[in-house]
């Protein structure tokens, strides 16, 4: 699951563009690693190396599954280069301290900076400093105050995932007269909390035989997850379907689920963990599907950076050079598609 403050959906200025296949020809010419995830045996469209790119690669602490597949996505894709050289700093939730690395990165001369800053208002100023030091930025996920601050950004949708969860849910219940359904959500004093409900929210109009009869705030934690979601089971005695923000607290929310003895709902989680995808594939308990937050974008953000170093566009588009900005999809798996996503699951 993703970190609590670590996704924001939003764009300044230009459109977005679904990252999908697109980001597979930013030209690779990688080795084979049958251990690789799925992000790292993408193809491309150019195979031969180019010019040798330094990319400077700085972010939060790895203290969440989420953030902690953010770094081995950008390690292992960057490994699949041979004209990639990565300055990998020790991730840090210090705003001072992270300044002092990119600045480091920036002292060093990196070709391409890619930051997935703590707080990405704090860190603005730096990434305006190595912008005008001409090294481009990749902004990864937590969006700076302005598009000044880097060349490209790209990220989650947190709008997007409601709306999957929504539609997928509302799907689901279509034909059920008077279905209810609970939401279990995250930190609330979050932007990005507000946008998955909203999302949820607007999905659920397209299906006026659903009704979200409750909604209880958790944060992000195993912990709070099993706490919230025992309120909720005490609170509701009758629904038809859950919709979790987050595996990780999902885990502890399966928890109070079973320690109930309840099993006459269908749930759906956020993110994309392993232990989620796992659960999914054995379809044995309420959890039937998850909407992902990918932690893969690390990896197509090191893809980007090489192409910026490279001075080359995104395989598959006209232009030559690479977006200002770009939106993943917040794609459903279910018991269906589970195994082609279960390399990308993280723990």
């Amino acid at each position: 699951m993703s970190h609590p403050t670590s996704r924001r959906g939003l764009l300044f200025g230009t459109a977005a563009v679904s990252a999908g296949a697109l980001l597979a020809g930013c030209t690779s010419n990688d080795t084979k690693d049958e251990s690789s995830a799925a992000a790292d045996t993408r193809p491309a469209a150019d195979d031969k190396p180019g010019k040798h790119v330094t990319i400077g690669f700085a972010g939060p602490q790895a203290d969440h599954g989420w953030l902690n597949a953010i770094n081995d996505n950008a390690e292992k894709r960057a490994k699949k280069y041979a004209d990639v050289s990565l300055e990998l700093t020790e991730g840090s939730n210090d705003t001072a301290q992270q300044i002092g690395q990119i600045e480091t990165l920036i002292n060093k001369k990196v070709d391409v900076l890619v930051v997935l800053p703590a707080d990405g208002k704090a860190l603005t100023q730096v990434g305006l400093k190595a912008m005008r030091a001409g090294i481009p930025v990749v902004n990864l996920d937590r969006i700076f105050n302005t598009p000044q601050a880097y060349r490209c950004w790209i990220g989650g949708d947190n709008y997007g995932m409601g709306l999957s969860a929504g539609h997928y849910i509302g799907e689901k219940l279509k034909g059920k007269s008077g279905a209810r359904v609970i939401e279990l959500a995250g930190l609330d004093n979050l932007e990005l909390t507000k946008q998955r409900t909203q999302g949820f929210d607007d999905a659920l109009k397209n299906y006026p035989n659903i009704r979200k009869v409750a909604r209880q705030a958790a944060e992000f934690t195993v912990e709070s997850g099993q706490a919230k979601m025992a309120q909720l089971l005490q609170a509701q005695p009758k629904f038809d379907a859950l919709w979790n923000h987050d595996d990780d607290q999902g885990v502890g929310a399966l928890r109070a689920i079973e320690q109930a003895g309840r099993d006459d709902f269908l749930m759906v989680g956020g993110a994309g963990a392993l232990s989620a995808f796992q659960a999914i594939k054995q379809d044995n308990g309420v959890l039937k599907a998850t909407v992902l937050y990918p932690p893969t974008m690390a990896a197509s953000a090191i893809d980007l950076a090489r192409a910026l170093g490279q001075g080359k566009g995104v395989g598959g588009l006209a232009e030559f050079e690479i977006p200002s900005s770009i939106t993943l999809y917040s794609a459903v798996v279910d018991k269906d598609n589970v195994d082609q996503y279960m390399p990308t699951g993280f723990r």
